[in-house]
């Protein structure tokens, strides 16, 4: 199973911010949304970071309530790993374990084109696996 797959199933929306946006302003988002993080996007839909609920809680051990008024720009993780749709759900969740990241934007032809979540890879994972069961459940039923 790839990536692209998940996305079928899941949507392609993705939450983003511009860079100007304020944490504060972040943090509403992701309440709103009961996400865990945002892609940050320039004016040309270009993706120049990620925004996630651990940069934040850095952010604001490091400069206290000052943070609410810091830009995404200043917070996000401008060093991200990225998925293609051809990125096979294995490959995405040895991306993220090794990574210790829960979110991976999915790049195609340079383009977003969706997210997904340490969640969603497991809940493939898990789809996949209960497949597999079923398919040997047949396999020794039928032999027998």
């Amino acid at each position: 199973m790839t990536v692209a797959a998940i996305l079928k199933h899941k949507g392609r929306d993705v939450a983003s911010v511009r860079p100007t946006a304020t944490i504060a302003e972040v943090t509403r988002l992701l309440s709103s949304r009961r996400i865990g993080g945002v892609v940050v996007l320039d004016a040309a839909e270009q993706l120049l970071g990620i925004l996630t609920e651990r940069d934040i809680v850095h952010t604001l051990a490091a400069h206290g309530a000052l943070a609410l008024d810091m830009t995404a720009a200043q917070v996000m993780t401008r060093n991200i790993t990225t998925a293609t749709p051809h990125t096979t759900v294995h490959q995405a969740m040895s991306l993220m374990t090794e990574g210790r990241f829960r979110h991976l934007p999915v790049l195609d032809k340079g383009r977003l084109a969706g997210i997904v979540s340490i969640g969603d890879i497991v809940k493939a994972r898990i789809g996949q696996q209960e497949a597999e069961v079923d398919s040997l459940k047949a396999y020794v039923a039928g032999a027998a």
